[in-house]
């Protein structure tokens, strides 16, 4: 028999309310930029609305206030699941939102005033910093602790992702943010030159390697498998994978600073392991995907699998792009260029946003106590709409950045440029006007899900229904990692 304690989804459902209502607001600024690229117009005239004001707000709006939120509610969902327990320390788990919550908006509000360390992913200042610090250690903390108290002795592959996810990504932020503080408003890297760049790159692509990839590979490690109906296409095949993974990342953050003042060798260690990462990476992609044999009739009917499905896809492809893109001849052509762009949207657009939708469409229900989502229809306009934008988006942005760097390296017979840097810039104008509408249609998806989102609460909501509590099973004496538990 169950016992009568029951998970605790509160904390997951304010994080998928989160998550919801983050995605719309980073992806409207994400197009907002978009349009002034496109049309200049747009700026209006306000230093607070211009592009290089408002782009670290749709980055940090998308990866860390929608990625985030969505990261830490899964987390929170897949921990009790797996380990057949309640969350841990409920009170520090409300904290942990309340407090992610506070450093998104200190971050999305002082950045476009100019308050900003002006590093990529870190540009929130030293209190924010600090805000962020402490909250991720009460996550951590929460995490930990629940696993500590599970109730069956394996731990499950998607808690080893999102541990090292957690570990990692708490490393990475204090070592990368340590700062001298002159005022409120000001601090100064300890760091400086050379040393500052590869730090801050060191913290950039380990921020993609840890946060963009190892923890929403957590992710996709239970869902897939969840959604497919089956077990795991290959249980040891994951735990390689793993520590493949985690063992190469670290070391190749330096292929993003290609023909710069950085020593040759560094360059070139950061190449060679970027190449060794295909390996791990393509692996976690062919098992999610191999999950799916026998299952594939599914996605005739099951929009949340086609969205994991084609995440799995994207995931495959950027990875192999950005092993490509480290080779030094590669990188003289792509660095600098809107292919770079490009890359980065076709592995947070393909991969990390539709692995998130696939995974929150598969847990809401359960989350909110409803047998299905609102609308079946909504969520395959939504497939259609996102797909769509992402094709656009990628394609105008390939065909940008490689229209840009061969124009940039023509040269005439005597060794002067054919081109002028503005004839570049009238080239590539109109697949600038594409992205923008691939934007649209992305931006468009998640207002559809949202809208969904609601309706799925408000039914709960209409009937006086509380969110089903789910019991705690009882653990077999001799469970096993797979097949997971469907709850």
């Amino acid at each position: 028999m169950p016992k009568t304690e029951t998970y605790d989804d509160q904390i997951v459902r304010l994080f998928l309310l989160a998550a919801a209502v983050w995605g719309i607001i980073g992806m409207t600024i994400g197009c907002w930029i978009a349009a002034e690229l496109a049309w200049p117009v747009f700026n209006l005239g306000i230093p607070w609305l211009s592009f290089s004001r408002l782009r670290p707000d749709h980055t940090f709006g998308v990866i860390f206030a929608f990625g985030g939120s969505a990261l830490m509610g899964t987390c929170y969902y897949v921990v009790q699941r797996t380990g057949h327990t309640r969350l841990a320390l409920g009170r520090l788990a409300r904290f942990t939102f309340w407090g992610w919550q506070l450093a998104c908006v200190l971050a999305m509000l002082t950045m476009p005033l100019g308050i900003t360390q002006s590093k990529e992913y870190a540009e929130p200042e030293w209190f924010i910093d600090i805000l962020v610090a402490i909250v991720w250690v009460s996550f951590g903390t929460v995490f930990f602790a629940t696993l500590a108290r599970r109730r069956i002795r394996h731990i499950y592959v998607a808690n080893w992702y999102y541990g090292a996810f957690i570990i990692a990504v708490g490393l990475l932020h204090v070592v990368n943010n340590i700062a001298l503080p002159v005022s409120l408003w000001k601090s100064y890297p300890v760091y400086s030159g050379v040393v500052d760049a590869m730090v801050q790159w060191w913290y950039g692509h380990n921020a993609v390697a840890f946060f963009l990839t190892a923890g929403f590979l957590g992710m996709m490690y239970y869902f897939v498998p969840r959604q497919a109906q089956q077990p795991l296409w290959s249980y040891r095949f994951s735990i390689v994978n793993f520590w493949a993974l985690i063992s190469v990342y670290m070391w190749a953050g330096s292929h993003h600073l290609m023909y710069t003042a950085l020593p040759d060798w560094v360059q070139s260690v950061g190449m060679a392991f970027s190449l060794i990462l295909l390996m791990p990476s393509w692996g976690s992609a062919a098992n999610g995907l191999l999950t799916f044999n026998g299952s594939w009739h599914r996605l005739k009917t099951d929009p949340a699998a086609k969205f994991m499905v084609l995440a799995l896809v994207f995931y495959a492809a950027s990875t192999f792009e950005g092993s490509m893109m480290a080779i030094k001849t590669v990188n003289s052509l792509s660095h600098y260029t809107d292919w770079t762009v490009a890359h980065v949207h076709s592995g947070s657009i393909g991969w990390v946003a539709m692995i998130t939708i696939g995974s929150l469409y598969a847990m809401a229900p359960r989350a909110l106590g409803r047998p299905a989502m609102h609308s079946v229809r909504a969520m395959e306009l939504h497939f259609w709409l996102h797909t769509a934008g992402l094709l656009l988006y990628v394609v105008a942005m390939w065909t940008a950045g490689v229209t840009e760097g061969l124009m940039w390296r023509a040269t005439n017979a005597d060794g002067s440029l054919t081109y002028a840097f503005i004839d570049s810039l009238i080239a590539i104008k109109p697949w600038y006007a594409v992205r923008w509408l691939g934007g649209v249609l992305v931006l468009s998806g998640m207002v559809v899900m949202a809208w969904n989102l609601w309706h799925t609460a408000a039914q709960a909501r209409a009937r006086l229904i509380t969110p089903i509590p789910v019991p705690i099973p009882e653990p077999e004496a001799h469970q096993v990692p797979a097949p997971l538990p469907v709850y």
